[in-house]
């Protein structure tokens, strides 16, 4: 089991082994996921890939591994989402900054591996500057980890025929809160979202070699509302979802392994 930073006492952290031990900092975001899944969905699987991680650990044998979870950041940068009820941004210097104060704080106690569990595909550009400058400023070495294993066969092979462009809100996400709790989601709400805007072209896309920064009203039903989700969330289940989160925890193993290794 993966230690919570917040339960430890101050002479309990005295004690850490701050040369050694990763801080675990999930990222996730209040926005939002369609109809059919909550705001909190990265918050969600961020504290689910916490507990994932932490199994996937000690199945390996790995029951003292030196890391130490730190509380889910629940806002993060979603500028795209914010013309949808209920999203919450904070702006892109705000982020950084929290972010970075966030690791002078840890740094300043002798922290020298910090380990970013992104959880919001929007948070990662703040979380690749950040990584470089703390590096650079304070001579620490900040990783980042993904926590979605979207690329994985085994991921892929969750994903129903024919559903081509699932991502945010989409068939997977929404199975992997299912995963956590099924009440949450009100899947007869769902709607498929597709990028209307970028369907037919052959080198523009929202995401690519050649891309734009893609907001959520380029995703829409195909009767032409933005719905702001990737795909058809219609097919999602909790066993798909456990099977995501078990999968994407699993990917992450190795990389931890090194990390707790690195001397940088």
């Amino acid at each position: 089991m993966i230690r919570n930073y917040r339960d430890l006492t101050r002479w309990e952290m005295e004690r850490v082994d701050k040369e050694e031990t990763i801080i675990l900092i999930p990222l996730g975001a209040l926005e939002q996921h369609g109809n059919q899944a909550p705001l909190g969905t990265d918050d969600i699987i961020a504290e689910a890939m916490v507990e994932e991680i932490g199994k996937a650990l000690e199945a390996e044998g790995e029951t003292d591994f030196p890391m130490l979870a730190f509380p889910v950041i629940p806002v993060g940068l979603s500028t795209e989402h914010k013309n949808f009820c209920g999203s919450v941004t904070l702006r892109p210097d705000t982020y950084y900054h929290m972010l970075y104060d966030i690791s002078v704080s840890l740094a300043h106690h002798g922290f020298k591996k910090l380990a970013f569990l992104v959880c919001h595909g929007g948070n990662a550009p703040i979380v690749q500057v950040l990584s470089r400058e703390l590096r650079s400023e304070l001579g620490i070495s900040p990783f980042i980890l993904s926590s979605g294993a979207f690329g994985h066969p085994d991921v892929l092979a969750t994903v129903s025929e024919g559903n081509i462009w699932d991502f945010h809100g989409g068939e997977m996400e929404t199975s992997m809160v299912m995963a956590v709790d099924e009440s949450l989601v009100k899947l007869e709400l769902s709607e498929a979202g597709i990028p209307t805007a970028f369907e037919h072209n052959e080198a523009l896309k929202p995401y690519g070699n050649v891309s734009i920064g893609w907001v959520s009203e380029d995703w829409r039903t195909k009767d032409g509302k933005p719905i702001g989700i990737g795909g058809d969330p219609a097919g999602a289940t909790a066993e798909k979802g456990r099977k995501i989160l078990e999968t994407s925890a699993k990917v992450l193993i190795p990389g931890l392994k090194e990390i707790r290794k690195w001397k940088g």
